[in-house]
């Protein structure tokens, strides 16, 4: 798995921080904008604590994402205030043996992953036949895995990201899809550092959210989050 900032908003902390003081002034955006930087971070934090997140909205970050699985992106295009562009199984053919994801509970068992691995070799073997045979690349790819590796192009919003990252850093996210969150919150904290200082999975504002369902490893996750940079 590869995870890139490809780009952000310039200066989204002074953009957030102006247009959190637009809510209650009567000057200028750009005066608004000149505003001394070093009056940003207590704004900032009495913003985030306060809840008031919209202002957050201002602020766009696009990631680039290579070598994660079907299964995996599946999962993130769940989050539907965000923008992708990824690459197509349509027009984009596997005739070189596709790149597979294969999960550590597998690979860990040497019998059970020499099997994984020659079903993925007959899955690519009857997908080069279907294609030999004339079928369309859009039709063959059916029967392609969720292991199947793919890459794309995501931008979110600073306020959304917040959210994802409460949701996918938490331990009881799917193992790939967390350790991607965990990489992108680790980009967006050297970016935006007072943006997303408390970002991060439930738990690091408070009491779990996850209820009975709770890993119980809270006091872990706020050191291992905390440490994130």
């Amino acid at each position: 798995m590869r995870v890139q900032l490809l780009t952000h908003t310039p200066d989204p902390e002074q953009v957030a921080a102006a247009a959190a003081r637009l809510c209650y002034s009567d000057a200028s955006i750009g005066q608004l904008l000149e505003r001394a930087p070093e009056q940003a971070p207590k704004l900032l934090r009495k913003i985030l604590d306060m809840g008031h997140l919209s202002v957050l909205e201002h602020a766009s970050f696009t990631f680039g994402i290579e070598g994660i699985s079907r299964a995996c992106s599946h999962q993130l295009v769940r989050h539907r205030i965000a923008s992708y562009s990824q690459q197509s199984q349509r027009y984009v053919s596997h005739q070189a043996p596709f790149e597979a994801v294969v999960p550590e509970s597998i690979a860990g068992q040497p019998a059970l992953l020499a099997r994984f691995d020659q079903h993925l070799a007959a899955t690519h073997e009857l997908y080069r036949e279907l294609l030999a045979a004339g079928i369309p690349a859009e039709d063959a790819r059916f029967v392609l895995p969720n292991a199947a590796a793919t890459k794309l192009v995501m931008t979110m919003n600073a306020r959304e990201l917040h959210h994802f990252f409460a949701l996918r850093c938490c331990r009881r996210a799917q193992w790939e899809i967390r350790a991607m969150a965990k990489e992108m919150l680790r980009l967006a904290r050297l970016a935006a550092p007072l943006l997303f200082a408390d970002a991060g999975p439930g738990c690091l504002r408070g009491a779990c959210p996850e209820g009975k369902m709770t890993c119980g490893e809270a006091v872990a996750v706020r050191k291992e989050y905390k440490e994130l940079v």
